[in-house]
């Protein structure tokens, strides 16, 4: 397959903190992957399912299945491009906001990794445990090397709760929302065509609404780093994407 030129989209990840890249799986490739998460067995502690939404917690642990499918030639080629090749995955999760969701996430950072245990180590902290996961905020200099590519299963658009983001909002450390000088940042929702995907920097401001039509907005979030951690810590997810 010939390499495509993905410059603009490595500046505005680099300047903005996200991009979004269209066509990138087919519409049977997003078909098999859609079958495999329907055909699960989610009677597991991993899966949470409400009437707002479907969640799947260490997705690629729990359903392995689905590796090959994901991490396609074009996927991975994206991978390489952007963050080079010693970059793995530390964590993943699929969810499914079905139309009319009444769940929203309010503006926020991604501020905290995965954890296989808790180890009391210097510079790291606070601590978190939801259903056995530890979950940890890192040195400011982890965060700026972790990248999730966000996989579109479906249409998304501001009327099934696309994210909303502020470009930009990546390069100022730790933002706290109730900070955002509204004068000064401007917002912008990325649509993403079904077969899509985003990739963003996990310091960028993001939210997303409640959904207004009746379209689903399935995700598969995978975040990616290239970093072990130290005095014995490890990801609670690690899992080489190349095959």
């Amino acid at each position: 397959m010939q390499q495509e030129d993905w410059t603009f989209n490595q500046q505005q990840l680099a300047t903005a903190g996200y991009t979004v890249i269209n066509n990138v799986f087919t519409t049977d490739e997003i078909s098999a992957i859609a079958t495999e998460i329907t055909d699960a067995d989610t009677s597991g502690p991993a899966f949470r399912k409400t009437k707002d939404l479907f969640a799947i917690r260490r997705f690629l642990k729990e359903i392995p299945s689905l590796r090959k499918l994901i991490f396609i030639e074009k996927l991975n080629d994206i991978i390489h491009s952007f963050f080079g090749k010693d970059y793995f995955v530390v964590k993943s999760i699929y969810f499914d906001k079905p139309g009319q969701s009444n769940w929203f996430v309010a503006w926020h950072q991604d501020l905290t990794i995965s954890v296989d245990k808790k180890i009391l180590v210097q510079g790291f902290g606070p601590w978190t445990v939801k259903d056995e996961q530890f979950a940890v905020q890192p040195p400011l200099e982890i965060l700026q090397h972790i990248f999730t590519i966000r996989i579109h299963l479906d249409d998304t658009d501001e009327n099934n709760g696309a994210l909303k983001v502020i470009p930009g909002s990546h390069l100022k450390g730790v933002y706290r929302p109730e900070t955002i000088d509204w004068e000064r940042e401007s917002m912008v929702t990325c649509s993403v065509q079904k077969g899509g995907v985003m990739i963003m920097c996990p310091l960028l401001l993001h939210a997303s609404d409640r959904a207004t039509g009746n379209n689903n907005r399935r995700v598969i979030h995978i975040e990616f780093a290239n970093t072990n951690l130290p005095e014995g810590l490890q990801w609670a997810e690690s899992l080489n994407h190349s095959r």
